[in-house]
């Protein structure tokens, strides 16, 4: 069970970027094909984003899961709210709402 001091972990990670992509690696070194692919569209959105690698902190990694209601990653956040994973974000960038997000959030 999601204590109350880790969901506030979780939400003070979440809560101290605009846009935060939860990844396995890095940007720089993505440690997966899901997350390069992520960073990959964000980068060609030219969306600022920051990350939080989840092979730094395995409680985090596990708890997030949890968190979310979802068990993969790379999980992106905008504005505190779970945006998606990598199937979203897929048909987000096909379907050009990545940009219209961009756009109305003003990212």
């Amino acid at each position: 069970m999601l204590t109350p001091e880790l969901n506030q972990q979780i939400k003070d990670i979440i809560w101290s970027y605009r846009v935060v992509l939860f990844m396995k690696g890095s940007p720089e070194a993505p440690a997966c094909w899901f997350s390069a692919s992520a960073v990959a569209m964000l980068i060609d959105t030219d969306i600022y984003f920051e990350s939080f690698d989840v092979y730094t902190n395995e409680i985090v990694r596990q708890w997030l899961k949890e968190f979310s209601s979802w068990p993969t990653f790379p999980q992106l956040y905008i504005d505190n709210e779970l945006i998606g994973w990598i199937d979203i974000l897929s048909e987000m960038q096909e379907c050009w709402e990545l940009e219209e997000l961009k756009k109305t959030k003003n990212l």
